[in-house]
């Protein structure tokens, strides 16, 4: 008896997991973004969640917990419960940079996370400010090669991407560049166009609207091709710095342990609803990024492929924090 007693409970919750699955979703989803309002990952983090919301009929709601490099909510999300309510929108900085970065990361990208799948890359330009002698990103190398450590360059903090990707492109190029960590990309942007820096690599949404105004003249981007956004800017590779391609990146997962099924259900609805979407692609163009897709394995692949870049990038910068 307690032996059937026990083959029906285990029967009853294979069964009620077994219609979760087929009702999912059925109560709104919550998209943690570990950055302030008006920054890249979370003006990408809206776009998605209002396409999620049209091709899933729930609400899909963006809830900002900015705070340490996108740790806190990246963690809120690790230790969230595996249904597929609460997803995190992370980016290269909180699944590919910080494992290197942080000695004490209370997360693993891969150990802690489902991926879903990527949302967008995000490319990366290299800025100075107008009145900086060089006129090109040939001549800016020129002059930081001609004066070891005289040249400034700004960056939203210790080890983050703007930075690090500055750091790979001195190696790569052989310049001394004194760098000005600053809290936060937006600080580093006032201070470029008021001349207290002379150069800085960035995204799209913190350097083109200045751009279009006059504040800033964007030498490159670290591309394989031009950007819609901005189609009269040269890749690195035209402007003569060789093939650098670094773009920062946004992508989607779910807490480890979430249902196969549901990983599925959210990666069908963002390569039916995201990719070739007109409308998202022109409000991405718009932020000079660009829409992807992959599947959750190849995503994963990738991620991986991302820790092993920026670990080199954290080594040659110093950065390390406990």
């Amino acid at each position: 008896m307690n032996a059937l007693c026990k083959a029906l409970v285990a029967a009853s919750v294979w069964l009620a997991a077994g219609a979760a699955l087929a009702a999912y979703p059925d109560k709104p989803i919550r998209l943690v973004v570990g950055f302030p309002p008006g920054q890249a990952t979370d003006m990408i983090a809206r776009i998605a969640a209002k396409k999620l919301q049209d091709a899933l009929g729930q609400p899909v709601i963006v809830d900002n917990k900015p705070g340490a490099a996108g740790i806190i909510g990246s963690e809120t999300v690790a230790k969230a419960a595996p249904d597929g309510y609460t997803l995190v929108v992370g980016s290269s900085g909180t699944m590919a940079i910080n494992p290197s970065l942080y000695s004490k990361l209370p997360y693993h990208p891969l150990k802690d996370f489902e991926p879903v799948s990527i949302l967008s890359v995000v490319p990366l330009f290299l800025a100075v400010n107008p009145t900086f002698p060089a006129r090109t990103a040939a001549e800016l190398v020129q002059q930081a090669k001609a004066a070891p450590g005289k040249i400034n360059f700004g960056s939203g903090g210790s080890g983050v991407t703007s930075h690090l990707t500055m750091e790979l492109l001195k190696h790569s190029l052989g310049m001394d560049l004194t760098h000005v960590p600053y809290k936060g990309s937006p600080a580093a942007v006032t201070d470029l166009i008021g001349g207290q820096i002379n150069t800085m690599i960035d995204t799209g949404p913190a350097l083109l609207p200045h751009m279009r105004t006059g504040k800033l003249r964007i030498l490159a981007v670290a591309s394989e091709k031009r950007n819609a956004a901005a189609p009269d800017v040269p890749t690195m590779a035209e402007a003569g710095l060789g093939n650098f391609v670094a773009p920062a990146w946004v992508g989607l997962a779910a807490p480890k342990g979430t249902p196969k099924e549901i990983v599925e259900t959210l990666h069908k609805a963002l390569v039916a609803h995201w990719r070739d979407a007109p409308d998202v692609r022109e409000q991405l163009n718009g932020l000079g990024a660009e829409p992807a897709v992959m599947a959750p394995a190849e995503f994963a692949k990738y991620i991986q492929s991302e820790i092993d870049k920026w670990a080199l990038a954290v080594k040659l910068s110093g950065a390390k924090v406990d």
